[in-house]
């Protein structure tokens, strides 16, 4: 048995293919005939067009306009001037096309990779997979064709691009096992929305298999087990059945409220990134939106995005929520993140620095353009303003003062916004929850960001696999931290959400419901799941398991405790 990341949830039994990795060997030779490089470098960009055109016309077809986004996102990057004519211009110095685009992609894969922020260093996976795929093109390395694998295949690979996860046909594959890739990879994604069982990050898997080998993939525990004994095996058969009818059942949850076994009703909400992804959200029966990131225009330019950009972003999302709330957070960027036009300054420690709320205030001509743009498009729909990072309540007072200007400026030009505007603040770190009943008196809503919440609390990066067995919401510390934010909400009477990716876990589900959490908001593909686990439970079933959780005294105890009365 070995373990690695559940990345898509469900039981795979089949044979193993290993997709070997090709050596993309080339010879950096200087170039003479700089014309006919060039020549050789657009075909390739063309040919690398037209097939990422026909995948993602596929997945279109197959899978959804969503999923489709991720190989279209391919297209956008391979078109924007900054990355094809920084490769243009490397070859016409006399540099072969295979140096230009590993240099060019190197270049972006590392400045997307050193961002904190899941989806944006999942942009340097995406330049990975367009840099192989422009290699591959240019040295004639054919892949095997994934389209044509038997059924009942475990694929098994170092790593999955999104390009060769796309050509997965679902009534084929069992199961995927991959030795790199997490949860928020465009390649979990993928598998996801094809509804095939996912571990990635299993240690040295390539190795410790081969083709032909058995294998059972557990998704939803990230447990692999090679070559299975016969017990195992027929565990696993009866546990995959199980699956199975459990996953029917959630199409009965479908446009059903969300409450308890003994009525009390919440709200369900959607973590979204993009407008588009809003109609995810509706596909998936979300209930408004819980946390609309407005990052993604300002990593996805070149320059600072103008006030009628954010409009139109903001007026969209609105417009598609189609009158549900969705809560757009101002911009949560940090000096980690490497954006020019920004001219921030290297930090030694920027998770601790110049960066969210901090950054926004100390930059108040282009924060005026963001609350104003949002102002604006609430007059679309029912648009709530979060406020990231949040430490101390003159921030939030600050930001109140300067929506009031940005109010009597659109009322004096006679432009139309909800004047009822709520305003949010998010509690994620140890400061907020300690001042929560304060900042309670402040905010007209608070959203709990259990991700930074955690790591800021158990001071814990993370991404550092040294540490990371001390990265868990079940902690004591941050129980108690969730329990006392609700509380100060409910005391306050202002209404409380959670937008970290908690909000979905089955095993933190029913101590929210015991601590009074309004609103849960998580991935649109898990909105039925979670509507599913909230209705298992009564208020004085959560209770009682809360009140024997809050006695335990390590994140073991509690973690097991929660297991061995699980309702999932």
């Amino acid at each position: 048995m070995v373990n690695g990341i559940p990345a898509s949830r469900g039981i795979g039994i089949g044979s193993i293919c290993v997709i070997e990795e090709h050596e993309l060997k080339y010879e950096a030779i200087k170039i003479e005939d700089t014309e006919k490089e060039q020549k050789r470098f657009h075909e390739a960009i063309e040919q690398f067009k037209k097939e990422t055109e026909e995948m993602a016309e596929d997945i279109r077809k197959r899978i959804g306009p969503k999923e489709a986004e991720i190989l279209e996102s391919h297209l956008v990057m391979i078109s924007d001037p900054t990355m094809a004519d920084e490769m243009s211009n490397m070859i016409a110095t006399g540099q072969c096309s295979e140096s230009a685009v590993e240099a060019v992609c190197d270049m972006f894969i590392g400045m997307f990779s050193k961002m904190d922020d899941e989806f944006m260093q999942q942009r340097a996976a995406d330049v990975s997979d367009i840099k192989l795929s422009l290699l591959k093109i240019l040295l004639g390395v054919q892949d095997v064709d994934i389209r044509k694998l038997p059924p009942g295949t475990i694929l098994v690979a170092k790593d999955l691009t999104p390009s060769m996860t796309s050509q997965i046909h679902k009534e084929n594959v069992a199961g995927i096992l991959t030795e790199m890739g997490g949860k928020t990879s465009h390649s979990a994604i993928l598998a996801r929305a094809l509804e095939i069982p996912a571990v990635l990050s299993v240690p040295n898997i390539t190795s410790l298999v081969k083709d032909k080998d058995t294998a059972i993939v557990d998704g939803t525990e990230g447990i692999v087990y090679i070559n299975p004994e016969g017990d195992t095996l027929s565990s696993y058969i009866l546990k995959r059945e199980e699956y199975i009818r459990k996953q029917s059942e959630l199409k009965n949850f479908h446009g059903k409220e969300t409450k308890t076994a003994d009525g009390a009703a919440v709200e369900l909400f959607c973590n979204i990134g993009t407008p588009k992804d809003a109609r995810k959200a509706i596909e998936c029966d979300g209930e408004g939106v819980g946390l609309f990131r407005s990052e993604f225009l300002f990593m996805d330019n070149k320059r600072m995005p103008t006030e009628e950009e954010q409009f139109s972003a903001y007026k969209e999302a609105a417009e598609i929520m189609g009158g549900k709330p969705i809560i757009i957070r101002t911009l949560d960027i940090g000096g980690d993140k490497d954006i020019p036009y920004l001219n921030m300054k290297k930090e030694e420690n920027p998770f601790l620095g110049y960066r969210a709320i901090r950054y926004c205030l100390g930059n108040k001509e282009g924060y005026r353009a963001q609350l104003r743009a949002m102002l604006r498009a609430s007059a679309f729909g029912k648009i709530k303003i979060l406020i990231p990072l949040v430490t101390c309540v003159e921030e939030m007072r600050s930001v109140k003062e300067l929506l009031s200007e940005i109010k009597a400026d659109l009322d004096a030009e006679g432009i139309a916004y909800d004047k009822h505007i709520e305003l949010g603040c998010m509690i994620e770190t140890p400061s907020a929850s300690l001042i929560a009943d304060l900042l309670a008196k402040e905010a007209d809503f608070f959203s709990i960001g259990t991700n930074d919440l955690t790591q800021y609390t158990m001071t814990v990066d993370r991404g550092n696999a040294d540490v990371a067995y001390l990265y868990s919401t079940f902690h004591p510390s941050v129980l108690r931290s969730i329990k006392r934010i609700i509380a100060c909400g409910k005391e306050a009477g202002i209404p409380v959400g959670m937008c970290g990716e908690a909000a979905a876990d089955p095993l933190l589900i029913p101590l929210l419901i015991s601590f009074g959490l309004d609103e849960f908001s998580v991935n649109p593909v898990l909105v039925l799941n979670t509507r599913c686990v909230i209705s298992k439970w009564t208020k004085e079933e959560a209770d009682a398991l809360a009140e024997k959780v809050l006695s335990l005294s390590t994140e073991t105890e509690i973690t097991a405790l929660l297991k061995a009365n699980a309702k999932e």
